[in-house]
């Protein structure tokens, strides 16, 4: 309950938005929420000002300073704005010269208000200068990115919130390199974002600024995304692969068929009811891949037709979903760690197979990703990098590394896989062909998808990758959650679910500790740009992964186990699933959740 003197604050705040300055849909509504006798809205839509993070904005949709809006977008905007003409006066871009006027990428997906909130964020950046590539329509975010990089911008912003439900939007800011901003220009855009009042919003610039982009980038994009293809006569002889993809009614609708034709492939059957632009995803309870409820459409297509596969892509179309058929012919939605162990398993061996893996090459995964990826980099000797969670610390290391080796594939747990650097950011349109290549091998060597999955388990072992999500909202919420991190820290862990704990890794401190001989040796952690974060990780002798990780987004702790199990054949893999699964009530209770 708010005291008195702080709803007197929000009632002063949310006054100003009466004046002239706003348009008379938000006065009327703003008016509304002052004159209710509950207090509960008005409090939650203007208790504060919607953080600008590390990766731009994100919150539900409606007038007032806690809500994304036309208003506290072109707030943010100008923020940036003041940032990008302030690096390009210093000469801090790479692909521009000292004083020469900066240029953006700007686009959105099918959320409500995408547009209206996309041509405000391009009329601020133009009246403070900066030139405008703005795209026609809704756009897959790794467009956006790609666009970046292909016209030589200094920066860009998509207006997306990716799978969150449908009363939410959001802002992502990109850098020069296509890349979601890092360190240290993120807390320069956060710092200039932050001194903004909406007296200081400049609007109404030249128009001649803002360029609209559309078919010819769709083309090259989707040129791009061919170039990842690895073995076309696969393909040539499968083309028949009988597809089925549904963009969840957002950013991949058109170009994800296009690249699959691109590809080869001609048997595509789309989801019509979920082709439609729907920024209320009128069709599934939450547009989240992840969720088998929205991907029960697809499957229902996939049994009338009998496709091989069904896949989804989010809202912008950055991460996606695979279903495809098990040993009993039913439809198993493929995790996130599968995935990714799929395409890294493949580039692998069939880049070798065909003579085009070279020494310089590397693949990278994140922290909380399968190990069963390092096992299989190790085995076949290649390089494989472990950076923090967030794609755009992947983007990170392509910088690093630009020039000097050759990247050639990403991945994270959450469903998200980038196989070129054309991109910087994970990219649906491009890890969706290459699934269908995959798949297409599979189909060529008398396999399904699903049986490929299982050789992989065959060749490097069974683990089972569990995520447990632990929620604790507001102020009192995150205190908790601090305290649990404190705790593990002042009290640690030396065994989970009757394993002795081997090893852990601090990464706040960059710390790494391996029982050796009774003793604890500890070695430092090299992480890019030195830069720590809050995780602990835990590792078992008997081969237990448990690694704890606060939220940056959402008012959530989250642990993710791996755990291994015994899988002698391949019909064992139900079992050894059952197994590792019956083993993550004692490793919570090890934990103390």
């Amino acid at each position: 309950m708010e005291t008195q003197d702080e709803l007197k604050r929000i009632e002063a705040v949310a006054n100003t938005w009466l004046s002239s300055d706003f348009d008379e849909e938000t006065r009327a509504a703003v008016k509304q929420m002052l004159e209710a006798e509950d207090k509960t809205l008005l409090i939650d839509s203007f208790y504060r000002t919607l953080e600008f993070g590390t990766g731009g904005l994100r919150g539900k949709m409606g007038p007032g300073t806690n809500r994304m809006n036309k208003y506290i977008v072109a707030q943010a905007t100008q923020g940036f704005a003041n940032y990008l003409n302030k690096i390009a006066t210093e000469g801090g871009f790479a692909n521009i010269k000292k004083g020469e006027r900066p240029s953006v990428v700007v686009g959105h997906d099918c959320r409500n208000h995408g547009r209206e909130f996309a041509e405000t964020v391009a009329d601020v950046f133009a009246a403070n200068g900066i030139r405008v590539y703005l795209f026609e329509s809704l756009r897959p975010t790794p467009e956006v990115s790609f666009a970046i990089r292909h016209l030589r911008c200094q920066g860009g912003v998509n207006v997306t919130a990716s799978h969150n439900p449908k009363e939410y939007n959001g802002y992502k800011a990109y850098w020069e390199d296509g890349s979601q901003v890092l360190q240290p220009h993120d807390q320069g855009i956060i710092d200039e974002v932050g001194k903004v009042q909406m007296k200081d919003v400049r609007r109404g610039g030249d128009k001649n600024l803002i360029e609209i982009i559309g078919g010819e980038m769709d083309y090259d994009y989707m040129q791009a995304v061919r170039s990842v293809m690895i073995d076309q006569d696969v393909i040539l002889r499968q083309k028949d692969l009988n597809i089925v993809y549904t963009p969840m009614h957002g950013a991949g609708r058109q170009i994800v068929p296009m690249c699959l034709r691109s590809w080869g492939f001609q048997n595509i059957h789309v989801v019509p009811e979920q082709m439609v632009i729907d920024g209320n995803f009128s069709t599934v309870v939450s547009p989240n891949p992840e969720n088998a409820e929205a991907m029960t459409m697809g499957m229902q297509m996939g049994s009338r037709i009998g496709a091989d596969l069904v896949i989804a892509s989010d809202p912008d179309a950055d991460r996606i979903a695979i279903v495809c058929r098990d040993d009993k012919g039913e439809w198993v939605i493929i995790n996130g760690n599968q995935t990714c162990m799929m395409y890294c398993y493949y580039i692998i061996n069939n880049m070798k197979r065909l003579g085009k893996m070279r020494n310089d090459m590397y693949l990278v995964k994140t922290i909380v990703t399968s190990e069963l990826i390092r096992k299989m980099a190790d085995k076949q000797g290649v390089t494989l990098t472990d950076e923090y969670t967030g794609f755009k610390w992947i983007a990170n290391r392509i910088r690093m590394w630009e020039g000097k080796r050759k990247y050639i594939g990403g991945g994270e747990e959450s469903f998200g896989f980038l196989p070129y650097d054309a991109v910087r950011d994970k990219c649906s349109p491009s890890a969706i062909c290459l699934i269908c290549e995959i798949a297409a091998y599979a189909k060529d060597n008398g396999m399904t998808l699903y049986e490929y999955l299982l050789n992989i388990y065959m060749e490097y072992g069974f683990q089972r990758e569990t995520t447990i999500n632990i929620v604790r909202e507001g102020k009192s919420g995150a205190e908790e959650i601090s305290a649990m991190m404190r705790g593990y820290r002042e009290h640690p862990i030396t065994e989970i679910a009757g394993e002795k704990v081997i090893r852990t890794k601090d990464f706040s401190s960059l710390e790494e500790k391996t029982l050796k001989d009774g003793k604890w040796e500890t070695r430092p952690i090299e992480m890019a740009l030195g830069a720590k974060s809050n995780v602990l990780q835990y590792f078992t002798e008997g081969g237990i992964k448990v690694s704890v990780r606060p939220s940056g987004t959402e008012p959530k702790i989250k642990y993710y186990f791996e755990i291994p199990a015994t899988m002698a054949t391949p019909a064992d893999y139900r079992q050894a699933t059952a197994a590792a699964e019956s083993r993550v009530p004692a490793i919570k209770q090890s934990l103390g959740i």
